[in-house]
């Protein structure tokens, strides 16, 4: 499984968008809220498993979207089911680590 990317130091604190890669492109929808799933904010490169984790645990800001994103933060114990939203069947989820 590949995952897209986007790092981005933001106040001191490293944060990754990330997200499945077949989902780059995609406007999710859900009544009249709408998720886009951009090039611009997911894209900046492609990356394997073993990387996506990596930057996982060192990120400080993680927003995530896709089910492989998602379980793979829940078996880091990165993320909980509890906090995992769903627009238009697909999952997403926003993590701070204090």
């Amino acid at each position: 499984m590949l995952f897209s990317i986007r790092t981005t130091n933001y106040q001191n604190n490293l944060m990754l968008n990330i997200c499945d890669e077949d989902l780059v492109g995609r406007v999710l929808r859900k009544d009249d809220f709408y998720m886009n799933i951009s090039k611009s904010y997911f894209g900046q490169r492609i990356v394997e498993r073993s990387e996506a984790e990596d930057l996982m645990k060192k990120s400080s800001i993680l927003n995530m979207a896709g089910k492989e994103t998602i379980d793979m933060s829940i078996n880091l114990k990165i993320g909980t089911r509890q906090g995992v939203k769903e627009i238009d069947n697909v999952p997403f989820l926003i993590v701070f680590k204090m």
